[in-house]
C-alpha cells in the first residue's frame, strides 16, 4: 500500500519558538523523500507532524487525499521507525515482527505467516526464533524495518534509523533500505543529517534550515545546482570567491575570472578545481595535501591572495609536494548574487 502526502502552509510553535515557518511540500505516492538538515532545523518536527505526534499550529496535512491534520497516530495509515529500534528483548524475532499485527486484531496463524514473509524480505528468514540480543546492529535494524512494514502502512516514517551503525554497515544498509523500498512501493519519509546518506537513498532531498525549506530536488539538482548559499554549503564542501562584475570577466581577489555573472559569490566544489578546466583561477602554492584513496585533498594558497585558501580534489597519482606552484582552473561554477550570498 502507498499514498501521497500533502503538507500545506504548516507552521508549528513550541511556546514562543517557531519550529516551522509555513512549510509547503507535496510527496508523491511511492516516493523516497529525505528530510535533511542540521540539528534544530525542524526536520524531526515535520516528521512528527506527518505521523500525528504533533498537531501543527497552522496548516493542513493530507495523506492519500484525506485530511489528517487532527487525526492521531494510531488512526493514521503511517508507521514510524526510530533510531532506537525498541525491539522487545524477551520476544523472538518472529514475535517482534508480528506484534503490530496482534494489536490490529490479526489471528495467530495470519500473524506468523506475515511475520515470516517480512523476515524473508529482509534476509532473516532462518533467524525467526532468535532473540534481538543475538543479532548484530544491522540485523536488528532489519527486524525493526520488517516490523514497521508488516502492518502495510501507506507511509513509512524513518527518524535517523541508521544513525547508530558504523560507516561500513551504514552504507550497506542504505543500499538495502533503498532496494526494499523499491520492492514494496511504500512512500518513505526519512530524516537524517548525513548528506552522503541522503544522496544515496533519496528520490528527492528536502534541505531544511531554521524551520524553512531551502531546496527540494533530486540529489543531482541539490548538489549540482543548489538554490541557496546554505544548501550549497550543507550539501558538501564549497570554495567561495567574492566577485564583481566586469567587462568580459569578473574581478576577484585572484584577478579577472572568465565567468558570466554579476557581483556576488562564485562557488566551486573541490572536485571542480584542478590543473585544467574552463577558466583560470591563477597560480597557487600547495600548502598541504592528504591522500584519501580515491583522490588527494589539496589546500592551495593563491599567489595573488595568500589569505584565501582553495581546497581541490586532485587525482590520486598527482605528484605534488607542499611548496609546489601550479596554475589552478575551475569548472561548473555556481554563482549567487550579492544579495543572496
Amino acid at each position: 500500500m502507498t499514498a501521497d502526502v500533502s503538507i500545506t502552509g504548516v507552521e508549528h510553535r513550541f511556546n514562543s519558538f517557531i519550529a516551522l515557518h509555513r512549510i509547503d511540500l507535496d510527496i508523491k505516492a511511492g516516493e523516497f523523500i529525505v528530510l535533511l538538515g542540521p540539528s534544530g532545523c525542524g526536520k524531526t518536527t515535520l516528521l512528527s507532524i506527518i505521523g500525528g505526534f504533533f498537531t501543527p499550529t497552522k496548516g493542513r496535512v493530507g495523506i492519500g487525499g484525506k485530511d489528517m491534520t487532527h487525526v492521531g497516530p494510531r488512526e493514521r495509515p503511517t508507521t514510524t521507525m526510530f533510531q532506537d529500534y525498541a525491539l522487545f528483548p524477551h520476544m523472538s524475532l518472529l514475535d517482534n515482527v508480528a506484534f503490530g499485527l496482534r494489536t490490529r486484531g490479526f489471528g495467530k496463524s495470519a500473524r506468523r505467516e506475515k511475520a515470516k514473509e517480512m523476515l524473508e524480505m529482509v534476509g532473516l528468514a532462518d533467524k525467526g526464533n532468535r532473540r534481538p540480543h543475538e543479532l548484530s546492529g544491522g540485523q536488528r535494524q532489519r527486524v525493526a524495518l520488517a516490523r514497521a512494514l508488516a502492518v502495510d502502512p501507506d507511509v513509512l516514517l524513518l527518524d535517523e534509523p541508521l544513525g547508530a551503525l558504523d560507516l561500513k554497515l551504514r552504507r550497506q544498509m542504505q543500499d538495502e533500505l533503498k532496494e526494499i523500498q523499491r520492492r514494496v512501493g511504500t512512500t518513505f519519509v526519512h530524516v537524517t543529517h548525513d548528506q552522503e546518506e541522503a544522496m544515496a537513498i533519496a528520490d528527492r532531498i528536502v534541505v531544511m534550515n531554521q524551520g524553512r525549506i531551502e531546496h527540494c530536488g533530486t540529489p543531482e539538482e541539490v548538489y549540482l545546482s543548489p538554490r541557496t548559499p546554505f544548501a550549497a554549503d550543507f550539501m558538501g564542501e564549497m570554495n567561495r570567491i567574492d566577485i564583481k562584475a566586469g567587462e568580459g570577466a569578473a574581478n576577484s581577489a585572484l584577478g579577472p575570472i572568465a565567468v558570466v555573472g554579476g557581483s556576488g559569490t562564485l562557488c566551486l566544489r573541490p572536485e571542480n578545481i584542478g590543473l585544467e578546466g574552463d577558466f583560470s583561477l591563477g597560480r597557487a602554492r600547495l600548502a598541504q595535501a592528504s591522500f584519501l584513496g580515491a583522490h588527494q585533498r589539496c589546500h592551495f594558497r593563491p599567489l595573488g591572495a595568500p589569505d584565501l585558501e582553495l581546497v581541490a580534489h586532485l587525482p590520486q597519482r598527482i605528484a605534488l609536494r607542499p611548496g609546489d606552484e601550479v596554475e589552478l582552473f575551475g569548472s561548473h561554477p555556481v554563482i549567487f548574487p550579492k544579495e543572496a550570498a
